[in-house]
């Protein structure tokens, strides 16, 4: 009878400690996250079929055709708004308009916590990151940033011409890297873009990342293409002046889960 009574206790116990762990349990989902870049110029749709095709006027009234836009971000991270974890992916974003297999951007290890969260990334290459010839397939793009100006890559290729409701039309070369302040002084011209939503991630999740091509040309500075067409690249104040304007290139789109 004592064996009973002792066997019977400790199967209670046995079935108490265990309900106690389950309680204990919590219970967290994850889901994994991609980036699909979208790209506007003021709500009329850019994509690889159509860019070539349009004429686009600016804040400064040039009526515009675009030929090529290429650009590059790099430390996508997602901030979980609720606990401050902060999730960075790997590699970086190299997007080619003609070529709509560069609009998605899908981190090899790219799982989070459900939660709500703000996004974040680099435009272009910060100083650690922005290395001469690091990049192989960024070398085979062409898409280095010469040495005289500091080195590197380049942020973005945006090319086309400007004036073309007029007899005399000019080509623009819009390209954003770093700034050379002098012979051999350079500033580091990358930015920050925080997109700050709060959104919810449920379940696996595609973030759209929508792009206004036309706010390079607006925001802060309003870009007069009859003074500021080309060269650029060499030019301090229209370098830092694209660094102020794509501030407000990126806005957040639908979340798709």
């Amino acid at each position: 009878m004592k064996k009973i009574l002792v066997l019977l206790i400790a199967i209670s116990t046995i079935f108490s400690c265990s309900e106690d762990a389950d309680d204990n349990v919590v219970l967290q989902n994850n889901a994994s996250v991609n980036f699909k870049f979208s790209h506007h110029w003021d709500g009329t749709a850019l994509n690889s079929s159509n860019y070539e095709n349009l004429d686009l006027t600016n804040e400064n009234g040039e009526v515009i055709n675009i030929d090529r836009i290429r650009y590059l971000i790099s430390r996508v991270e997602l901030i979980n708004t609720a606990t401050g974890l902060r999730y960075l992916f790997d590699g970086y974003k190299f997007t080619d308009i003609s070529n709509e297999d560069t609009y998605n951007f899908s981190p090899e290890i790219n799982t989070i916590p459900t939660g709500s969260y703000a996004l974040k990334f680099v435009w272009g290459f910060n100083e650690e990151d922005n290395t001469d010839g690091a990049y192989p397939d960024l070398n085979s793009a062409s898409w280095n940033w010469p040495a005289m100006l500091g080195g590197g890559y380049h942020f973005l290729q945006f090319d086309g011409i400007y004036n073309v409701d007029t007899t005399n039309p000019s080509a623009f070369n819009y390209h954003n890297g770093t700034a050379r302040v002098s012979d051999g002084v350079f500033e580091q011209n990358f930015a920050i873009i925080n997109l700050s939503g709060p959104f919810m991630i449920t379940n696996n999740a595609t973030i759209e990342v929508k792009m206004n091509i036309a706010e390079f040309f607006k925001n802060p500075n309003t870009w007069d293409l009859n003074v500021l067409d080309t060269p650029l690249m060499p030019n301090y104040t229209a370098q830092k002046m694209m660094q102020e304007n794509v501030m407000s290139v990126f806005s957040l789109g639908e979340i798709t889960q």
